[in-house]
């Protein structure tokens, strides 16, 4: 580590004047897909688990869960939520220690922890054989899960962030993203083939269990990939043009940072909302809700994944030319106003819920492309990995992990099948409100504070 001299009083001009002798070293491009490689493994590997776990919910819930099947998917619905619980927690801890000591080390624990308790999940002995230490084992790791989690896409997307040229950052930034979906994609695909191959007999005895036995060999990787990986040029300018800055608490993060800490917490409400909706919950709802079969509700959000992630790179190269402000505000009024036609349209049938889903996973696209590239600039450099992560954990916990079970008790609730449109319209109207305040980020370099000028 490069030896820390004292700060001196102009600290912010020397790091100005250092980030602009560190810009004109552009990154090599094989260094600069490593570090892409690096942050989208990550990415991919949390998302994964995400995937195989929605996917898997009614053979999860009936191998570990007591009581009748909607009780048990309740229950398990509920079990993927608790583990947002510890996301802030995870995201303060690990990102104090990020801006302390660098991303690099945080990011290859956070994937060993994740990867590591994914894996056991599916070694978690039945029900049946076990009685309450199954769903208390499964409360446990998916604890652990969280707890990482609240690190580890803080930590990649700053990663990316900073290694990513400030011209290009939502070009580049996108492909965390891709990650996202190749992973949860991944996952949905392996627990639909063991699905088709096996038959629903031998996936509720075992067949569950094999997709959460995957996620070793990719933590393994992205470790790899990670640990052969210098820090970042912007946080390595940083440690070397001011002094050792000690690790902020949230209360502290909060006083300090409150303006950037509250619109990112806005913007999440929108985004993990619809995210969560989409990605983890729209499985259940079109086998539960709109009657289509196991397999029919697999495959329905798999293509329309797949057509997200065709046009995630597309929608981060506009959002370097026209601003990231617009690309947010087109994807909110367009789901505002459109969600209900098509959840209503995904009730048709099985043609209907493929394009309502695929044309709903597109408007949500220009969101879901931008994150890492509108985020972590919001931040300066010494508190931007836990102001990102403990704003965007907090935020997920409370709106984004929760939407299943919100989602299904809503229906419940009404009787109103269309309830998640609605819900979704409302977390919309509050991203709009944040969006009002939030600086337009593009072409800034990261060395800047918006919020200070």
């Amino acid at each position: 580590m490069t030896p820390i001299r004292p700060a001196p009083a102009n600290w912010r001009t020397e790091i100005v004047k250092t980030s602009a002798s560190v810009s004109d070293q552009t990154v090599d491009q094989a260094t600069l897909r490593r570090a892409i490689a690096a942050s989208a493994m990550g990415n991919a590997t949390e998302w994964f688990d995400y995937g195989i776990y929605a996917y898997g919910v009614t053979y999860i819930s009936a191998a570990l869960f007591p009581g009748d099947a909607g009780e048990a998917v309740l229950f398990a619905l509920a079990t993927f939520a608790i583990s947002f619980l510890v996301r802030p927690l995870g995201g303060i801890f690990w990102g104090s220690l990020g801006d302390r000591l660098g991303r690099k080390s945080v990011l290859a624990l956070t994937i060993l922890l994740m990867s590591g308790a994914t894996l056991c999940v599916g070694l978690i002995p039945s029900y049946d054989s076990t009685g309450f230490w199954a769903p208390l084992l499964l409360v446990l790791l998916r604890i652990v899960q969280g707890f990482s989690t609240g690190g580890e896409y803080g930590g990649a997307a700053t990663f990316m962030a900073e290694y990513a040229p400030d011209d290009r950052r939502g070009f580049y930034g996108s492909f965390l993203e891709f990650g996202t979906l190749a992973g949860f994609s991944l996952g949905a695909f392996l627990m639909l083939a063991f699905s088709l191959l096996l038959g629903d007999q031998a996936m509720h005895d075992w067949g569950w269990r094999i997709p959460f036995l995957v996620a070793a060999p990719m933590g393994l990787i992205g470790m790899y990939l990670r640990a052969r990986m210098e820090d970042t040029p912007v946080f390595r300018a940083h440690e070397s043009a001011t002094e050792a800055r000690p690790s902020l608490g949230l209360i502290a993060l909060m006083r300090g940072h409150w303006r950037p800490m509250l619109v990112v917490g806005g913007l999440v409400v929108a985004l993990n909302v619809v995210n969560y909706t989409l990605l983890s919950y729209m499985p259940t709802y079109l086998q539960r809700r709109i009657g289509l079969s196991p397999d029919e509700a697999l495959a329905v959000p798999l293509l329309g994944m797949l057509f997200m992630m065709l046009f995630l790179p597309i929608a981060g190269r506009l959002s370097d030319r026209i601003g990231r402000r617009p690309m947010w505000r087109f994807s909110l009024i367009g789901l505002l106003l459109l969600v209900t036609p098509l959840y209503m349209l995904m009730g048709t049938g099985l043609t209907g819920a493929c394009i309502g889903f695929i044309l709903l996973g597109l408007l949500y696209v220009p969101q879901l492309a931008t994150i890492s590239a509108t985020f972590p600039a919001m931040f300066p450099t010494h508190v931007r990995f836990a102001g990102f992560a403990s704003a965007y954990n907090i935020s997920t916990s409370v709106f984004g992990g929760t939407a299943p079970a919100i989602n299904s008790g809503l229906i419940s609730i009404t009787g109103i099948e269309l309830m998640p449109a609605y819900y979704m319209m409302v977390t919309c109207l509050v991203g709009l409100v944040a969006l009002r305040f939030m600086p337009e980020t593009v072409g800034r370099t990261l060395y800047e504070d918006p919020f200070a000028q």
